[in-house]
């Protein structure tokens, strides 16, 4: 099976919903209800905002993808942190975000997301960010595991709304 990672294009909205619709759940802490992952993905992650965000020149957005199908996706984002509980451990000169890092589950254990962090990690660094960061449930094990091999270490904590609830997230960071 052939693996590539590529900037995503505009043609992309669509498919990255696909992806985005069927990983979301995968980082939400145990007892979040169907309801507000379906509510969170239709107003963060549908089609339309997909195609907003390719269009945002402060996104980058790349999709894995075995044998042209997409199989995961990532997107940075430059610019201020808006998060009060973040910029208090990131220093906003010269970072970038990290605010999706998805794969199938059915391709986890694969090497594909070893292969998109290493094209994400090169793509922020191009971008002449030196600090990549990013937050990450505190529930999601397999997820904290993956980040620490990729050298991101736990700099802070930080709120999530999924619905009506908050979740608690650990920042990481590692520089680029």
């Amino acid at each position: 099976m052939a693996i590539t990672v590529r900037r995503a294009a505009p043609s992309d909205a669509a498919e990255l919903h696909d992806v985005a619709a069927e990983t979301f759940a995968l980082a939400c802490p145990p007892g979040t209800t169907q309801a507000d992952v379906d509510d969170f993905v239709t107003t963060h992650l549908s089609e339309a905002r997909f195609a907003e965000y390719l269009k945002d020149e402060n996104r980058v957005l790349l999709v894995a993808e075995e044998d042209g199908t997409p199989v995961g996706y990532t997107m940075l984002v430059r610019g201020p942190i808006a998060d009060e509980d973040v910029r208090r451990v990131i220093d906003p000169d010269g970072s970038i975000e990290l605010s999706k890092f998805y794969v199938l589950l059915d391709r986890h254990g694969s090497g594909i997301a070893h292969d998109l962090m290493a094209a994400t990690l090169a793509a922020a660094a191009a971008t002449g960010a030196t600090l990549c960061w990013l937050g990450v449930n505190q529930l999601n094990a397999r997820a904290a595991r993956f980040y620490e091999k990729n050298g991101f270490t736990i700099r802070g904590t930080k709120r999530f709304k999924v619905g009506d609830d908050w979740h608690d997230d650990h920042v990481r960071a590692r520089p680029l």
